[in-house]
């Protein structure tokens, strides 16, 4: 597909998808919950556990008590006692919580944490292993289930939702927050999901198969060429194409 017309298509699509019409019940979206807050510790929540399917993500997300957030181990301990998700037993859920206390009783921000690695490299992903070590430093835990929902720094994963986390915090419009300052929006990194990376395959913005960093860093400078300045705006519409299965229906349009 020319790559001219690719990079019209997209920015249409990326202009419809840009209205708080895309977070409803109806279309349930793990930011229609953090967007509520708008808070960076209950954004990161949100974010973490979006995985799966949608409308259960949201209906977990809605059944936490997030003033637990400020209140001690003891409160947050028995206030999460019955909560789970999926991989996530209800001492992962507390795990989360309790660090992400600590982080602001240390007298830290999650986004201070994050420009710390970031700031000499511009590279997103040291902020990200900044964040990840913080976390696991904060409150010592390891299962299963916590292992899966904080990651593991330096690894090759595409680290979906972090990366769709910094974009929630980084970028500015009718989707996204923009609570953070410090970050460059040209920095950020797609958040490549499953969906993502079929669709971008499909419409020949990278052609490596293996779903991992290396294709979420390939696509972002893909992206770059349509907008170095934004190249993460294209995310919302190309994950909704393939949610949505209107990948055979934008294709026939490239074409026309």
């Amino acid at each position: 597909m020319d790559d001219m017309k690719l990079k019209a298509l997209l920015d249409i699509e990326s202009q419809k998808r840009d209205s708080v019409t895309e977070l409803s019940y109806d279309r349930p979206d793990p930011l229609l919950v953090a967007s509520r807050y708008r808070d960076e510790r209950v954004a990161l929540i949100s974010a973490l556990f979006a995985y799966g399917n949608a409308g259960q993500i949201v209906k977990f997300l809605d059944s936490l008590d997030f003033s637990l957030i400020d209140k001690s181990d003891e409160e947050i301990k028995e206030g999460l006692r019955d909560k789970y998700y999926r991989f996530q037993k209800s001492e992962d859920v507390i795990a989360l919580f309790i660090a992400l206390k600590r982080l602001y009783e240390n007298n830290k921000t999650i986004e201070s944490v994050v420009y710390e690695g970031y700031k000499n490299s511009r590279d997103i992903k040291d902020g990200l292993w900044r964040l990840i070590d913080e976390l696991k430093a904060l409150y010592p835990h390891s299962s299963q289930g916590y292992d899966f929902l904080t990651g593991k720094s330096r690894s090759n994963a595409p680290f979906k939702r972090y990366m769709m986390y910094f974009r929630w915090m980084v970028r500015s419009d009718n989707l996204d927050m923009g609570l953070w300052k410090s970050i460059d929006k040209r920095d950020l990194i797609i958040p490549l999901d499953t969906h993502t990376h079929k669709v971008s395959l499909k419409l020949g913005l990278i052609k490596r198969k293996s779903y991992d960093m290396k294709a979420a860093v390939l696509l972002t400078e893909k992206l770059k060429e349509f907008d170095p300045d934004d190249p993460i705006k294209y995310d919302f519409a190309l994950y909704r194409i393939g949610q949505e299965g209107l990948i055979d229906d934008f294709n026939t349009e490239s074409k026309s």
